[in-house]
């Protein structure tokens, strides 16, 4: 937020100090409804059965009430081929759950009369470690039969940008992708690709705007000499201007047809807080300058697919990835491969471009999609169905990546029904909460609970 966001070192530590305690409170209202339901004759068996839906239904409320579910506990399975299957009915919800009911049983070893504790103490590390085991299987290996290539631009984020170094930069990608299209060099596991179907350019720092000549007429030109459909990041803006004279921005998809038409456009609906809008400006007026550094844009509107001709591709830009119901709102509505958009350069070195990396692979396990995960600076892949990263570059280098994939038009389980399995959980947390405080207990059990 200072290097990139153009805060001051105080302001910068300030909104880092309050985001920290913000997550922390889902931890504590965790702990809080987990206390509610012992009760106060802290009848443990209540409050162990109730664990694992009341952790789940702090993760739905981290997603869906103020929307920043970053590492949700299941994204841990991701490598775990076989139980990671669950996600195809439950999301990664169900997979929280799994990991909170193996604690459970941990916790439960404790607290059963000693002669009893061992048992279930190997019991439950038994059921852990089979539960662990499906790391060491794998699923059968997959082949695309398509091709697309990923063009990884590696551009800085703090790039000084003049006429000069937009257009050297722009001719470089564009040289980069005509060469890397011609060679034909594809992947080991592309089974029977002639040539890329598609060519994907990321979310990138650079100031490339649809409705710019200067960068949508090499995009054309680089289209029709490929003879290939292309999806690019770029700023988009409306036709129309708004009240203050001024056309409406958004973080954007394009697609360009292999005659060099742009013919549809993805905008992006799930915006970053504090990085591409400013939440009540007024409340959090002193963060208003690391808006202005990244962007004022607005959400669009549409999940819809977009047809690369008879492909049709759900495209989902960066942090979107994060958010199991928002992408599999694409595939519910036709897509048949995934295409993620990612400017991963702001997190520099730190464990987040891996992480995000991980949240991505679930939405492919989720959905049963291969995805063509495009980034700036990396790490740029293609992830099959099982999550399992088929190719990728090395990050922060300047290259071209053939990936295989294919289309897939079968939805799974969760695909058609979305979050219910988080939604039960919520519902029968509600339920536990309201026995502990029912008013229909008798005096005697009032006083047994006292004693």
């Amino acid at each position: 937020m200072h290097e990139h966001g153009g805060l001051s070192v105080f302001f910068a530590l300030l909104a880092l100090f309050l985001f920290c305690l913000y997550l922390g409170l889902y931890h504590g209202l965790f702990g809080l409804l987990l206390g509610l339901a012992a009760g106060p004759g802290r009848d443990n068996r209540l409050a162990l059965i109730s664990l694992p839906f009341l952790w789940v239904a702090a993760e739905l409320a981290r997603t869906r009430v103020t929307g920043f579910p970053w590492d949700l506990l299941g994204t841990a399975q991701v490598d775990n081929v076989s139980l990671s299957r669950i996600s195809t009915f439950t999301g990664v919800y169900g997979l929280s759950f799994e990991i909170m009911l193996v604690n459970v049983a941990l916790a439960a070893a404790f607290l059963v009369q000693k002669k009893k504790r061992g048992t279930l103490l190997l019991a439950a590390l038994a059921a852990a470690a089979v539960l662990q085991a499906g790391r060491l299987v794998d699923a059968p290996a997959i082949n695309g039969d398509h091709a697309a290539l990923l063009v990884q631009q590696n551009i800085p984020v703090d790039e000084n940008w003049t006429r000069e170094t937009f257009e050297r930069t722009l001719r470089e990608l564009t040289d980069l992708s005509v060469k890397a299209e011609g060679s034909r060099t594809l992947s080991a596991g592309v089974a029977a690709a002639s040539k890329p179907d598609l060519i994907v350019w990321p979310e990138s720092p650079a100031p490339f705007f649809t409705n710019d000549p200067l960068f949508r007429n090499p995009v054309s030109e680089m289209a029709r000499n490929t003879g290939t459909w292309e999806v690019t990041g770029a700023i988009g803006s409306s036709a129309s201007r708004n009240s203050s004279g001024i056309s409406d921005v958004f973080n954007s998809a394009a697609l360009i047809s292999p005659s060099g038409e742009w013919t549809a456009r993805y905008d992006k609906v799930h915006l970053v807080p504090f990085g591409e809008y400013l939440p009540f400006p007024k409340l959090f007026a002193f963060a208003g300058g690391l808006t202005k550094e990244v962007g004022e844009f607005k959400p669009g509107e549409s999940r819809a697919p977009l047809h690369a001709g008879s492909s049709p591709l759900g495209i989902f830009i960066c942090y979107e990835s994060v958010f199991p119901d928002d992408v599999r709102q694409f595939a519910n509505n036709g897509a048949q491969v995934f295409v993620n958009i990612s400017n991963d350069a702001w997190y520099g070195d730190s464990g987040a471009y891996a992480q995000h990396l991980n949240q991505t692979r679930m939405r492919a396990i989720e959905n049963d999609r291969w995805i063509l995960s495009a980034t700036d600076t990396g790490v740029t892949a293609s992830i099959d169905p099982y999550g399992r990263v088929a190719a990728q570059l090395p990050r922060k280098t300047r290259d071209a990546l053939a990936a295989p994939y294919s289309l897939n038009p079968g939805t799974t389980f969760y695909t058609r029904h979305g979050d219910w399995f988080a939604f039960l959980c919520a519902i029968i947390s509600a339920g536990a909460l309201l026995t502990r405080f029912a008013p229909n207990k008798n005096k005697e059990d009032r006083k047994k609970e006292s004693a």
